[in-house]
């Protein structure tokens, strides 16, 4: 196999799991948020290095405080506002023909 080849398939395969771990959020974000903590947990132990540490700190997600300021959205009144137009439209009234 030439060094160009294996370049490749590392690259490739850099792609696919970079994208297997975006869907993973996107499709399960509290088991990958769990796999985060424990990670960090594992990482973050007195005595470790200083780039564990950090590293620790950086992986950590972060916990909802159950405001409006930190986005966690759960009550769904946090996202965005629908247009005015959409806001201002009133409802299909449907009455029967006139013979």
């Amino acid at each position: 196999m030439s060094t160009g080849l294996l370049v490749q398939y590392v690259i490739i395969g850099l792609v696919v799991l970079a994208g297997a771990w975006i869907t993973l959020r996107k499709l399960a974000p509290k088991m990958t948020s769990r796999w985060l903590a424990s990670l960090a947990l594992g990482l973050d132990k007195p005595g470790s290095a200083a780039w564990k540490r950090s590293l620790a700190h950086r992986l950590q997600p972060k916990q909802s405080t159950g405001n409006c300021s930190d986005g966690c959205d759960t009550c769904g009144s946090c996202g965005p506002k629908p247009p005015a137009a959409a806001r201002d439209a009133f409802p299909l009234e449907f009455r029967p023909r006139g013979k």
